[in-house]
């Protein structure tokens, strides 16, 4: 067993390359213990980058993630998370609160949502047709589908994105990218304040949307205070929308790339589903690992005893690539048939919108592969430019010609 925090690492091993996995991150796994390491805020904490560990933490009520939070919580973002939002709660509150949006994001509900989704992608791409090429992806499918789909699912008027989209490239900024707090505190102040305006017209406008849902769960059924209304919809809006454009321009350059793999799904349809997992767990689609938890108690976790009051700090990423539950981890196979990721996290705190996720990417990999069968990058690789001091990684464009 291995305790001594007197060798600590700094954290995040590296700049993020692309889509390159860190090979510190190969080391922290066949290490023995966790390892210990300093980010650029907060205090130190366990890194867990075993599949079995990170599984194990996530799923212990031992390992607190609202005790995790405040100025001292471990972070590569100089943002502080909220105490009232569902990322940062324990139960029972985190249970009441995801209780309130949980049907919206059922997996009937997502279904009803999926031809409203591939309508919107067949008019996207319709309108790709038309343009002159190159067109760039990024702006022209990956960035407007989730957008227009979280703008719908939550009430939010899509004449709205631009301000949407500055608000949030800030809010994920990292330490690198040299935003700093009152920044970040202004802009935080800055969406909320719309949120609660629009909470407002639904109180006098109520429609088939989570706005709605929110609104009545504050007002009629005492559910909610006005906060955690405000910072539900924050989450939802955020999370719902910038995380999968990335994930949709990560994968569109991947296959962009790998010519074998695009070939091999436009000519076999029917490995849609399984490709979109397989890229889920392969693709590093954060530049490190967030969401730290405390111990409220002693724990032994992959050989190492974590104290009570110490942080611990998941790796997805690594998980996601342990060889002990991936054959050959670093090789992309859409026929795995043993893929359990944590890409979507684990336990209480498993992405309350995975199954939205999956449904839009499965509907723009398979409907792109199919229309362009020819499509190719208009650019070298190398020349593709990518986000930079941020917490998600992802093309800035993706010129392609077909």
């Amino acid at each position: 067993m291995s305790d001594d925090p007197s060798s600590t690492a700094d954290y995040p091993f590296g700049e993020p390359d692309r889509l390159t996995v860190d090979p510190g991150y190969a080391r922290a796994r066949t290490a023995e213990g966790l390892t210990r390491v300093q980010l650029p805020y907060g205090t130190q904490a366990w890194l867990v980058t075993r599949h079995e560990d990170v599984k194990s933490m996530l799923g212990d009520p031992r390992f607190s993630r609202q005790r995790a939070v405040g100025e001292d919580e471990p972070r590569v973002m100089p943002y502080v998370h909220r105490p009232d939002s569902l990322t940062t709660m324990d139960p029972p509150h985190h249970t009441r609160l995801r209780r309130v949006v949980a049907r919206a994001f059922s997996s009937r509900r997502i279904e009803t949502l999926r031809p409203r989704t591939q309508q919107l992608v067949d008019e996207l791409l319709d309108a790709v047709e038309r343009e002159r090429q190159p067109v760039d992806l990024m702006h022209a499918l990956a960035l407007p589908v989730p957008m227009l789909v979280v703008c719908e699912l939550l009430g939010v008027p899509y004449a709205d994105r631009e301000r949407f989209h500055e608000w949030s490239a800030v809010l994920a900024s990292t330490a690198s990218s040299g935003v700093g707090a009152e920044k970040l505190a202004e802009i935080n102040d800055q969406l909320r304040g719309y949120l609660a305006q629009l909470v407002e017209t639904r109180r006098r406008e109520p429609a088939d949307d989570l706005l709605s849902v929110l609104v009545a769960a504050h007002d009629t059924e005492e559910r909610l205070t006005e906060g955690e209304m405000i910072s539900l919809a924050w989450s939802v809006l955020l999370a719902g929308y910038e995380i999968t454009a990335y994930q949709i321009g990560n994968f569109l350059y991947t296959l962009l790339t790998r010519p074998d793999l695009f070939g091999r799904l436009r000519d076999e349809p029917a490995l849609v589903e399984g490709a979109v997992e397989e890229l889920l767990r392969h693709i590093p689609l954060t530049a490190a690992a967030f969401f730290s938890r405390r111990a409220t108690e002693d724990v032994e976790l992959g050989g190492t005893l974590v104290r009570a009051g110490e942080a611990v700090l998941p790796s997805m990423v690594a998980a996601n690539r342990d060889p002990s539950v991936f054959t050959d981890p670093d090789r992309i196979d859409f026929t795995r048939s043993h893929n359990p990721h944590v890409s979507f996290s684990f336990g209480i705190h498993h992405c309350l919108g995975a199954q939205l996720a999956r449904m839009e990417l499965q509907v723009v990999t398979g409907t792109l592969v199919k229309r362009f069968p020819g499509l190719r990058l208009a650019v070298p690789a190398d020349h593709v430019p990518w986000r930079q001091g941020s917490i998600l990684r992802g093309p800035l464009r993706l010129e392609v010609a077909w």
